[in-house]
């Protein structure tokens, strides 16, 4: 079984308050108050749970620099006060960032009961195979 720390626990609850945050700031209107917090929140987290030096290493790979470019770059924007502006850019370089996981996402999202019926949905699956690199085929 594998241990969790307690800085990894604590992370985990920082990455969740931080998502919780910026769920509110998006839904209040892209309050930047509430998606700043956030933002430092769901770093500091991401940090405890990964490690520092994971963490450095994650953004700061060569090929991923336009995605860490533009992820850190949002989030100036939005805690420098152009909240809205600040999270599109935020999102393109998540986006960037993260692609390569949305695939491991999607097939483990897949096997859990309600969420993967509902992603073998006519319409849904087809985005889903998409996403996930599936070639799966309708025929």
């Amino acid at each position: 079984m594998i241990q969790i720390t307690d800085t990894q626990k604590i992370g985990v609850s920082f990455a969740a308050f931080g998502v919780a945050f910026i769920f509110l700031g998006v839904l209040l209107l892209f309050d930047k108050g509430l998606l700043a917090i956030g933002n430092i929140l769901f770093l500091a987290g991401l940090s405890l749970v990964v490690g520092l030096e994971r963490t450095f290493h994650f953004f700061f790979q060569w090929h991923k620099v336009k995605g860490s470019a533009a992820f850190f770059g949002g989030i100036v924007i939005v805690l420098v006060g152009w909240p809205l502006i600040g999270m599109c850019i935020e999102l393109y370089g998540f986006i960037l960032l993260f692609s390569g996981f949305f695939p491991v996402a999607v097939n483990f999202l897949r096997r859990m009961p309600v969420i993967g019926t509902i992603l073998n949905l006519p319409g849904i699956s087809r985005f889903a195979d998409r996403i996930s690199g599936d070639s799966r085929s309708n025929v």
